[in-house]
């Protein structure tokens, strides 16, 4: 079964949270810093799939109907494969198959947003009230606040998804305008003051999307097609709000009941109109690992932008988040860069190494699941880590030894502040 309690918890050092850092309002704050430990490369072991397939086939029997992943490294790709894209079908889920990508979407209105900084059209450390007159309550909220989830803007999405499949099925076919998201998220209580502390908030990056339709004077949709999609040639990356539909081949979502027992719902058409900029990109496994092995590689933004990007704010022991993007310091010493996804139906991890020549995309076709959120931690010890990960006490094995986690509480993107244990 899987419990959804709204907490207000404080993350101790040695909680490793597997798809958002931590949940809103809970986590300790220290100054953001410009990454220094991991300023070089590592040597990387070959990357296990082994044990890697055996992480996918754990997620079909914990409730994804299927669970793909995709390494690319230094021109060599391998593939894995488990379970279906289709309850109905049952058709095999496959690496050539779309899917939502959630909150993954963030790294890109972030790139955008940088690539603005570099044409000196945005200045991070000035008020959003400079570009967005009367937004917001309160004039000391930075575009940096925003984008490193340190504005204290409460995330809409708690309340709007307190009970996820009834939430839901409030919102999947409406469509929403910014304003009217903010209005919700402004209907609140802050969080914190600006800059006191971190908490993930998906009303940030909607924001962040209003500022990159003020200042460029088109759609997010057209930047991202005009400012990354292009550019790198992603065939399979698509922004089709208020679209309901995932073009061309793809696999099915399946959005967990939040009663025990009740079979899932096939979350798979809807607007996304409640994320827009904070999570509605369509994307593959070979596209993401594109895009984020381009970025840390220095491609899409200048040096100092992607510096600004890794100027980390401490999470917990294992995590760090800087501007729109993850760094995930794993179990063998190696520290991993990109983003997780939530999105009805459909859990993303994609991250690269520090000179993005490694990256991996795996995909769950579930949500609303803490279980499977878990154990999707083990897909990238598995690549990045090889045969030297380690397997921490409390973590279920997934054959061969494999690293799945030592935290059996996860916080999705979507409604950070609920818990799924």
């Amino acid at each position: 079964m899987v419990s959804r309690t709204l907490r207000r918890a404080t993350v101790s050092a040695a909680a490793l949270v597997t798809l958002t850092a931590a949940p809103a309002h809970a986590a300790t704050h220290e100054r953001d810093t410009t990454d220094t430990a991991d300023s070089r490369a590592v040597a990387l072991p070959a990357p296990d799939m082994a044990g890697l397939r055996a992480v996918l086939r754990t997620l079909t029997t914990q409730g994804a109907p299927g669970a793909i992943a995709r390494v690319d490294d230094h021109g060599t790709v391998r593939t894995a494969a488990a379970g279906i894209d289709d309850r109905t079908t049952h058709r095999a889920i496959d690496n050539a198959d779309r899917f939502r990508i959630g909150s993954v979407t963030k790294s890109f209105s972030a790139v955008v947003l940088l690539q603005l900084v570099d044409a000196h059209k945005l200045d991070l450390d000035a008020s959003v009230d400079r570009y967005l007159p009367g937004l917001l309550p309160d004039k000391r909220i930075t575009v940096r606040h925003l984008l490193s989830h340190r504005s204290g803007l409460y995330d809409y999405t708690n309340a709007m998804f307190a009970n996820s499949v009834s939430g839901f099925e409030a919102v999947r076919d409406k469509v929403f305008t910014y304003r009217q998201l903010v209005r919700l998220s402004l209907q609140h209580p802050r969080t914190n003051a600006p800059g006191a502390a971190y908490s993930y908030s998906n009303t940030n990056f909607v924001v962040a999307g209003m500022l990159i339709e003020k200042l460029t004077g088109h759609s997010v949709g057209t930047e991202y097609r005009n400012r990354v999609i292009k550019p790198l040639k992603l065939r399979d990356t698509f922004y089709v709000h208020p679209g309901t539909k995932i073009p061309g081949r793809h696999a099915h979502g399946y959005l967990t009941q939040d009663r025990a027992g009740a079979q899932p719902v096939d979350a798979t058409d809807q607007t996304v109109s409640w994320a827009q900029s904070a999570g509605a990109l369509i994307s593959t496994t070979h596209d993401l690992n594109t895009f984020f092995s381009a970025l840390l590689s220095g491609r899409l933004t200048s040096t100092s932008a992607l510096a600004q990007m890794q100027r980390w704010t401490p999470v917990n022991s294992t995590t760090r988040y800087g501007l729109g993007l993850r760094r995930r310091d794993l179990s063998c010493g190696v520290s991993v860069y990109g983003h997780t996804g939530a999105v009805q139906g459909f859990y993303t991890y994609s991250f690269t190494s520090k000179d993005g020549h490694r990256s991996l995309t795996a995909l769950a076709n579930t949500s609303n699941n803490g279980t499977v959120l878990n154990t999707m931690a083990g897909a990238l010890e598995s690549a990045f880590c090889g045969k030297r990960t380690r397997t921490l006490q409390g973590s279920p094995l997934t054959g061969g030894g494999s690293y799945v986690t030592e935290r059996h509480v996860g916080y999705e993107d979507i409604a950070p502040g609920i818990a799924r244990d």
